[in-house]
């Protein structure tokens, strides 16, 4: 039976917090910037895991292919198995990008990751579909996903989410909470919260004198460990998380601890 993949996003200097369980390591240290050329936080990247690579510094301006032999420079210089292109944007330079690296990062058997808009331009890669959703049904999306890409290139990105929704909502986008402000607001109301076995998230509903109706979909470690399952079932086996938001649901999410090698007795 086929193990599963969990990778773990973080700044180099959390590292240390990553032992002893089994699990990948993506530096959050790269970004693409001006030129274009690739940069690095600093010089604490150690050797091994993936590199993660964003685009906010990237203003579409320039060749790609001297910045894509940068990016496979640093892989074999610090030992890389692969990369998570964490790109928000979505333009042509950026599209080539994928490109590129994906032929060139299949050649060598290293692993890409890419957002869901970039599946198309990088056919080697596994995509990367948010568990987020605020309609319809995780499983449905993911059995899409499936059928569209391919049992082996699909990848769940897991998100600890929190919004507040104005209802009627039409562009389904809500206002994010931060983990502080979910509080506030729960001890405030005191609201009944309920499950979503669709989203496999928890809400609650509200009204407000000033906005009307709201509705409140929220993530905590339970619902992550059920759209792992949801996941699992359809044969997914690989899933992406930043460190701040699984580091209390570790064990839930069922990531296993490394076995610690005991010496031999002479």
């Amino acid at each position: 039976m086929a193990q599963d993949t969990f990778i773990i996003m973080l700044p180099p200097r959390q590292l240390p917090a990553l032992q002893g369980w089994r699990v990948t390591p993506a530096h959050l240290a790269y970004r693409l910037g001006p030129g274009p050329h690739l940069f690095r936080a600093d010089n604490t990247v150690p050797r091994g895991g993936l590199m993660v690579v964003d685009d906010r510094g990237f203003g579409g301006l320039g060749p790609t292919g001297p910045l894509c032999q940068e990016i496979l420079r640093e892989c074999q210089a610090r030992g890389f198995s692969g990369a998570i292109l964490d790109f928000d944007n979505r333009l042509p330079p950026l599209e080539q990008i994928a490109g590129q690296l994906d032929e060139s990062f299949a050649r060598r058997g290293w692993s890409l990751y890419v957002p869901e808009p970039y599946g198309s331009r990088a056919p080697h890669a596994r995509v990367m579909i948010p568990s987020a959703l605020s309609g319809g049904s995780l499983q449905q999306r993911l059995e899409e996903a499936l059928e569209r890409l391919g049992e082996n290139r699909v990848a769940l990105a897991l998100e600890k989410r929190a919004e507040d929704f104005t209802l009627p909502s039409p562009t389904g986008s809500g206002q994010p909470l931060s983990e502080q402000e979910l509080e506030t607001l729960r001890q405030r109301l005191s609201p009944s919260v309920f499950f979503s076995g669709e989203l496999c998230a928890r809400y609650f509903t509200y009204m407000s004198r000033e906005s009307g109706g709201h509705f409140v979909l929220f993530d905590d470690g339970d619902t992550l460990r059920r759209k792992v399952e949801v996941a699992r079932r359809l044969g997914i086996q690989t899933f992406l998380a930043p460190w701040a938001e699984a580091a209390p649901y570790m064990a839930q999410l069922g990531i296993q601890r490394r076995t610690e090698q005991r010496p031999g007795r002479r």
